[in-house]
């Protein structure tokens, strides 16, 4: 899980310029860290790019935190191995 959270959150500092002190796993995507709906879809991509694994649609809508983001890439990653 720490690498997981590792890689997310190295994107939302590189690509998104997030400050590191904003990335908490209660952290709200949209009103915390200001995600709009394009960020969570290349967020989407890039987490996809970096750990090979695709989080659909019907996931996607569940997030809402940062914890959520890394506890469904941990649950895909598990259902990969």
């Amino acid at each position: 899980m720490n690498k997981i959270i590792e890689i997310v959150n190295q994107v939302l500092e590189e690509e998104f310029e997030i400050d590191a002190d904003l990335l908490k796993p209660e952290s709200l995507l949209y009103e915390d860290i200001g995600l709009d709906s394009l960020d969570a879809v290349d967020l989407i991509v890039m987490v996809d790019k970096q750990l090979g694994v695709r989080i659909d649609e019907e996931q996607a809508r569940s997030i809402r935190t940062l914890e959520d983001v890394y506890n469904t890439i941990d649950e895909l990653l598990k259902e990969k191995q």
